[in-house]
């Protein structure tokens, strides 16, 4: 939240400047003569949507390990902290970078981005705040559960009270709600030139930041899956006023030149933010025929990164350690071994100029298929999960395209036959199932989703059936063998806020929310309830 801005005055000076008139103001350090105090909205952009891209990434090296996407092997008996479901040790900040962005980076500048719009009649760009809004609220409550909204930003507090998830998810229609509103007009000073100098995403397209919105509203509604209020309809019809193709994925693109990185993709090996990280056993055995009876998923090879020996093998976070050969021992994502692979090919997501998603049609469509699945609509479900599935290896080709990187494309004879496997898309509308729907979104959604996939699991409660088959819903998945001391012996459900705002400026107001507790991290979130 915002924090009371502190003008400092030349006080020192008082004596040298009595009688000179309007010496407060000129030393006042919050102005500044030489620059413009106030900017084109239009501006605000850039960091703002940069942000939305890399900060969930950020947060990702943690709740990755919550969700298996990854482990960061320890060389310890005992896996790593994050990987046993706990929390790094105050005052460190890991896991909070959400928090930090959505009331620090978007926070002010998006209240004061949509201001400057509303002034200037710009109802595309002040739609566009209203969805930005909404998006980081939505990934917040998923994230910590009680946030702070109607206080956030009020200037004369020094305290600030926490409202509940119920309260988040209203906010978060009511900005979806205006968002649509704005987002359809036409009048006034709309133009998607002027947006589209600073829009990195949609280069201004209103359209597609309204089908955007749409697909957060219905990723938004599929939450309340465990609750009596869900309306798979509705969540349907969200999606079908979405994204329309893979055309419409919103995805931020990295230049990767500057010699200080900071154009470069987070994941990429110039960043140098994964590079000890390992694919787990879990994700392998979606990909590798495990799961899907015998099924080879060609994109294992062109997301995955095989062993030296060209075996693709992956750790086991449980097991803390891993007794193989050095050349059998998984590479870095990059395809390197240990921490290698600056300033050489790369693979996925995970080069320096990858175009890095934040919300994509495959994504999409499996929200519809569990939707339709769950309201007994077979056929449209079917429908909506084969279109994913398509869709999917058709983004891993155009991600393995961004940066020369070092994977051969999936060829259209491999991608027919994947797609031709009763395996994996059954022809007959009765044999799908929950288990495959979710497991395939879990792909999709794999290494950059990380809050989406994080809620699915705590939806499904990790290692929770599917009452219709009496399959585990995510195949395979098990949880920590030894959890963290503080957890009680009780799964994550849920990160402690930002210990460097909250824990040191906020304690009382956490305290009322049961926030000082070791084990609040295990506190399941309202959204997941019944």
């Amino acid at each position: 939240m915002r924090r009371p801005r502190v003008l400092l005055r030349g006080a020192l000076l008082t004596g040298a400047l009595v009688g000179v008139a309007g010496c407060q103001n000129f030393l006042d350090v919050n102005v500044n003569p030489n620059a413009p105090q106030e900017v084109e909205p239009n501006l605000y952009l850039p960091p703002i949507l940069s942000s939305m891209a890399t900060s969930e990434q950020f947060d990702g090296r943690f709740v990755g390990r919550y969700t298996q996407n990854w482990t960061l092997p320890s060389g310890a008996a005992l896996p790593s902290v994050w990987d046993r479901m706990g929390y790094d040790i105050p005052p460190s900040d890991n896991g909070g970078q959400l928090w930090r962005d959505v009331y620090f980076v978007l926070g002010q500048n998006v209240v004061d981005l949509m201001r400057k719009a509303r002034e200037a009649e710009r109802w595309d760009l002040l739609g566009i705040g209203f969805t930005i809004k909404a998006w980081g609220w939505l990934k917040l409550t998923n994230m910590h559960g009680e946030s702070i909204i109607q206080q956030s930003f009020d200037a004369t507090r020094f305290a600030f009270d926490y409202d509940t998830e119920e309260y988040a998810y209203q906010e978060i229609f009511r900005n979806l709600d205006s968002a649509a509103v704005y987002l359809a007009r036409t009048d006034g000073g709309v133009s998607s030139a002027y947006i589209s100098r600073f829009d990195r995403v949609y280069s201004g397209d209103r359209v597609r930041w309204l089908r955007f919105a749409s697909g957060l509203r219905a990723m938004a509604l599929n939450h309340f899956s465990n609750k009596g209020t869900y309306r798979p309809q509705a969540v349907i019809d969200a999606v079908d006023n979405a994204f329309t193709g893979n055309a419409d994925d919103a995805l931020l693109p990295y230049s990767g030149t500057s010699a200080d990185n900071a154009d470069a993709n987070f994941w990429g090996p110039r960043r140098g933010n994964l590079n000890s990280y390992r694919q787990t056993q879990f994700v392998l055995n979606l990909m590798n025929g495990t799961v899907f009876a015998g099924a080879l998923d060609p994109r294992v090879s062109r997301m995955l990164a095989p062993s030296p020996d060209g075996t693709f093998r992956a750790w086991d976070p449980n097991s803390g350690t891993l007794a193989l050969p050095a050349a059998q021992l998984p590479n870095n994502f990059f395809g390197y071994v240990g921490t290698a692979g600056a300033g050489q090919p790369s693979r996925y997501l995970f080069a320096d100029r990858s175009r890095f998603p934040i919300m994509t049609y495959a994504q999409l469509q499996f929200i519809k298929a569990e939707a339709a699945l769950r309201s007994g609509n077979r056929a449209v479900a079917l429908d909506a999960y084969s279109r994913g599935v398509a869709a999917h290896i058709d983004f891993v080709n155009a991600r393995n395209s961004d940066d020369a990187q070092a994977v051969a494309q999936i060829t259209p004879a491999e991608r027919s036959a994947y797609l031709a496997n009763t395996a994996v898309v059954p022809t007959n509308p009765a044999q799908l199932t929950l288990s495959m729907v979710m497991s395939q979104k879990y792909i999709a959604q794999w290494a950059w989703a990380h809050v989406e996939t994080w809620t699915d699991l705590r939806r499904y409660n990790y290692t929770g059936l599917d009452p219709a088959t009496g399959r585990q819903v995510f195949p395979g998945f098990a949880t920590p063998l030894v959890l963290f001391a503080d957890n009680g012996n009780k799964i994550a459900q849920r990160v402690r806020a930002r210990y460097n705002s909250e824990y040191v400026w906020n304690r009382p107001s956490l305290d009322k929310i049961g926030g000082l507790a070791p084990d609040f991290h295990t506190k399941p979130l309202w959204i997941t309830q019944p």
